[in-house]
């Protein structure tokens, strides 16, 4: 398990029989090279005890969410800060309910809510309490917040009954943050650029052509690449969202400045252009404003077609070039029809015709259509969630 050696987990202990086997996971990842810090929650104490639990990690054992004894420093800021990522094994019924609602009234659940870090979630339970709608749905936003889920499997519990809530073995959930890391290594050797929102084509200096684009598609995706690993740029046109940390932005208005932008940021191995770029421009822009009175008609002209220009450049073409169709009809047909026309790799369509999903929503529904002219649809999810799994796909495309 070389991904995990100096790697700083923290490790979160809940109330459940399964307590025992996080006994192992922190033996694993000691021995693995990996810095263990831990929390036990107050009914994780009925289970194992925090002298078991700090002989193996060699650390001190946080129960508590004020520490009398450390009052200038506040754990649940300075545990969340040190940790390179988190695991809750057990994850019991009760703290996925606490996190999916974003209480925070123990320091396990306060420094998962004030923590930037991955999470992972390992979940135990009784087969009922899995099967329960009301821990479904917490299970959902605790997927569409972005932490990953692992187990539980099928198998019997210490209850005596049979069924699925079973937490994942101490080796399984150890693979799992050995990979989640080793993708991380392995991605580091790629560089992405990413366009994301509107672009203005200014008339005068207070009037633009532009369209609905919010830009939220496309920071996702950047987010994303560089969570997992790679040197990301992302282009901007304007729009209301933060800078991500990690990922070089680049601010840009007009599509003439976007292409600029584009070219300047090769050679990249990924480019995915998810920015809704104007079609036209005016072609005699106003140094001052027009007024009312005195405007007829405006003369416009095309503006350069990026995705086109980079999917045929000669010598700086990514390895995989990557569209979007923001359609209203005729997805398919418009789809496949874009993709030849502009060589590029893929091209991903929403239907932005919609009101809950596509333009200025936190939700998409996409279809990916490949070159080899296979197709996939996705389901309506979160933008964070359909960036995930397309990164996902661009990460074994490139492997």
């Amino acid at each position: 398990m070389k991904n995990l050696n100096s790697k700083k987990i923290l490790l979160i202990i809940c109330g459940g029989i399964a307590a025992y086997k996080s006994l192992e996971i922190i033996r694993l990842l000691k021995k693995s090279g990996s810095k263990v810090k831990t929390i036990l929650t107050n009914n994780g104490k009925n289970f194992i005890t925090p002298l078991s639990v700090t002989s193996l990690s060699q650390e001190k054992v946080y129960t508590d969410l004020f520490n009398s004894d450390n009052e200038s420093e506040m754990d649940h800021i300075s545990l969340s800060r040190w940790a390179d990522l988190i695991l809750i094994a057990p994850a019991t019924a009760n703290t996925i309910s606490k996190i999916s609602y974003g209480l925070s009234d123990d320091l396990a659940s306060t420094v998962v809510f004030a923590s930037d870090k991955k999470i992972f979630i390992a979940p135990a339970m009784n087969v009922r309490m899995w099967e329960n709608q009301s821990n479904k749905d917490n299970l959902k936003k605790l997927i569409d917040f972005g932490h990953e889920i692992i187990g539980p499997e099928i198998g019997e519990m210490a209850c005596g009954e049979y069924g699925k809530g079973k937490m994942s073995e101490p080796e399984v959930i150890i693979n799992h943050i050995n990979n989640y890391f080793k993708n991380i290594e392995n991605n580091k050797r790629f560089k992405a650029l990413v366009t994301a929102g509107p672009t203005h084509e200014y008339i005068d200096p207070v009037r633009f052509i532009s369209n609905k684009s919010s830009g939220k598609q496309g920071y996702e995706i950047a987010r994303s690449l560089n969570e997992n690993g790679f040197d990301t740029t992302l282009i901007s046109g304007p729009t209301n969202l933060s800078s991500i940390k990690g990922v070089n932005l680049i601010k840009v208005k007009s599509a003439d400045e976007m292409l600029e932008a584009t070219l300047n940021s090769l050679p990249t191995d990924v480019a995915i252009l998810s920015s809704a770029v104007a079609d036209f421009k005016i072609k005699n822009k106003e140094k001052e404003k027009i007024k009312k009175n005195s405007i007829s008609e405006l003369s416009l002209e095309k503006n350069p077609d990026i995705l086109k220009h980079l999917s045929n450049h000669n010598s700086l073409r990514p390895k995989l070039v990557v569209g979007f169709a923001a359609e209203t009809s005729s997805i398919k047909n418009n789809s496949l029809k874009k993709l030849s026309e502009k060589n590029c790799d893929w091209i991903i369509a929403n239907d932005v015709s919609k009101d809950d999903i596509g333009f200025e929503s936190d939700f998409n529904k996409v279809s990916i259509f490949y070159k080899n002219n296979s197709e996939e649809n996705l389901p309506k999810m979160k933008k964070s969630n359909v960036a995930n799994e397309i990164v996902n796909r661009i990460i074994s495309q490139l492997n």
